[in-house]
């Protein structure tokens, strides 16, 4: 009861975190926060599932691909050539983001599976826009 209890008030503040990043009006800082509150949400996440409660577990990865998505909407916002700025697009790659999905993949029972391939394909999907943006732009 006590692990259940501590997984509710730790996840809680994510939700508010999420508003709170999508009111950033720094559009590449709006993109930072998303990205580390997405790390948080996998994290938390992990702890759900830890502690045996799939369904909050499961909305803390839709919660993070909700981040993934800002983070990627916001890059975009911004009108910035990705060759000519790359600093926040290359923040952006979400590698390590990825290597932790894989490593939670792992970490699961092979039915439980399928929610976490899900999130892993989305953050894959803007990996690779985004990586393309920086590796294919023309430079001027």
């Amino acid at each position: 009861m006590r692990v259940l209890l501590c997984v509710v008030l730790c996840c809680a503040p994510l939700a508010a975190d999420l508003a709170q990043v999508r009111a950033e009006p720094n559009l590449e800082k709006r993109s930072r926060a998303a990205l580390e509150l997405a790390e948080r949400s996998l994290k938390a996440s992990r702890q759900a599932y830890a502690a045996g409660d799939m369904q909050q577990a499961a909305a803390l990865l839709d919660e993070m691909e909700q981040c993934v998505d800002l983070a990627e909407t916001s890059l975009k916002g911004t009108g910035k050539d990705p060759i000519k700025s790359p600093k926040h697009f290359k923040y952006a790659e979400i590698k390590t983001l990825l290597r932790k999905i894989e490593a939670y993949s792992q970490d699961m029972s092979v039915l439980d599976r399928p929610m976490v391939e899900k999130a892993k394909e989305k953050v894959q999907e803007v990996h690779d826009r985004l990586l393309h943006g920086i590796m294919t732009g023309k430079r001027k």
